[in-house]
């Protein structure tokens, strides 16, 4: 049977490796992963199996260890992942977004000491912009970091971390008083602090804290978390790149590698919630027929599929941008934003076309059903998305009058 979503242009190796996560995903998470989340059961045994893939160092280059292989070969893995469970395709993500940023702006020191272990999954990553007090609006941060002798000195409380317990490298954003004076625009005075931590809850190092896991509606197995910082000592030579007030372009730029993976999550989540829609209707009799006899059903599964489809495509042509080299924002908040809304109305249509046994947690689309919400707020709302497409098609379309 022909499937949705088909990439053209993949190299043979892209391929093999897609065809061997798939067949990992139909054997390995499919048919566990309902149970695990039901108990909210973090997934050891399936992230020890995608450690022995190499997918933690599939995006690191060759000669720290990893694969070097592309964001748009990420993205597509991530895809197929997260048609399994959405939780293992979150562990990847923060994982590899520290690991892109490492790449790209840490000092070689930092990437020497850091990536090898990434890449063989001994070292695992998260990142931290979130607080309490804000979400999208990383102007308002309050968590400061100020210079005592050859350390700084770590305060405040960070929300919303993803792999907040398992991690034991967390990239941190921080205000930072260094050479930025009272008055300086706030995205020129923060930095990115690489923080390494014991994995586990309570206090994992001395002056930073893991409370524990926060209790969610979906998105379960995987630990999201607080991070409390009071007093936390970090050596100078834990700033992201070496030099201070670089930190929100280093995050903005892991943002949009985060905001492509984001969109293929709803892409693999979308795919799965069709699978299992499609499958249904061919089962269900009503009236003397399948229900994928009536109108009303064929009808809603063509939408459902032409919405696959279309977030695909996008999430693609996002992926390939910033492979390029080019700047890709604008496309990572159109995939990410047309992905995750299309998402969340074909695991609807999914959850209705299944009728009472949606509701049913013996059903696997009563599982996705609380899962792709997540996909409406992680890594910027439906909103933020719009702000950021707006501008940029504003500078893209400046009237000249």
């Amino acid at each position: 049977m022909a499937r949705l979503a088909q990439t053209a242009g993949l190299t043979d190796i892209q391929q093999e490796i897609l065809s061997t996560v798939r067949d990992f995903v139909d054997k390995e998470i499919l048919p566990v992963a309902t149970e695990l989340e039901h108990r909210d059961e973090y997934p050891q045994a399936i992230v020890d199996g995608l450690k022995e893939l190499g997918l933690f160092g599939l995006m690191i280059p060759e000669e720290y260890g990893g694969l070097g292989e592309s964001l748009l070969t990420y993205a597509l893995c991530v895809e197929e992942i997260a048609r399994g469970w959405m939780s293992v395709s979150g562990i990847i993500n923060t994982h590899f977004i520290v690991a892109y940023m490492l790449k790209q702006h840490g000092t070689q020191e930092q990437k020497e000491y850091f990536l090898p272990r990434m890449a063989a999954g001994e070292v695992r990553g998260a990142f931290s912009m979130s607080e309490p007090g804000l979400g999208s609006d990383v102007s308002a941060i309050t968590s400061k970091a100020t210079r005592d002798g050859d350390d700084f000195v770590l305060n405040g409380q960070k929300m919303w971390l993803t792999n907040g317990g398992t991690s034991t490298l967390v990239a941190v954003l921080c205000k930072s008083d260094e050479g930025h004076p009272e008055g300086t625009a706030p995205h020129k005075s923060m930095t990115t602090f690489l923080v390494e931590k014991e994995p586990g809850f309570g206090e994992v190092r001395p002056g930073l804290t893991i409370p524990g896991k926060i209790d969610k509606m979906g998105y379960k197995g995987v630990d999201t978390t607080e991070l409390i910082m009071d007093g936390l000592r970090i050596p100078a030579n834990r700033v992201l790149g070496g030099t201070t007030g670089r930190g929100f372009y280093q995050m903005m730029d892991g943002v949009e590698v985060g905001r492509v993976n984001v969109a293929a999550r709803g892409c693999g989540v979308a795919q799965r919630a069709f699978e299992l829609g499609v499958a249904y209707a061919q089962q269900r009799h009503t009236f003397g027929k399948p229900i994928a006899q009536h109108q009303a059903i064929q009808f809603k599964l063509a939408e459902m599929a032409t919405k696959v489809e279309a977030a695909h495509a996008m999430m693609v042509n996002a992926a390939r941008k910033k492979d390029s080299g080019e700047r890709n924002d604008l496309e990572a908040g159109m995939a990410k934003y047309l992905a995750s809304e299309y998402c969340k109305e074909v695991v609807e249509d999914a959850f209705r076309i299944h009728g009472g046994y949606g509701f049913s947690k013996e059903y696997e689309i009563e599982r996705l059903y609380r899962e792709a919400p997540m996909l409406l707020i992680g890594e910027g709302t439906a909103e933020i998305q719009k702000m950021i497409i707006g501008r940029r098609l504003l500078e893209e379309y400046r009237f000249q009058g």
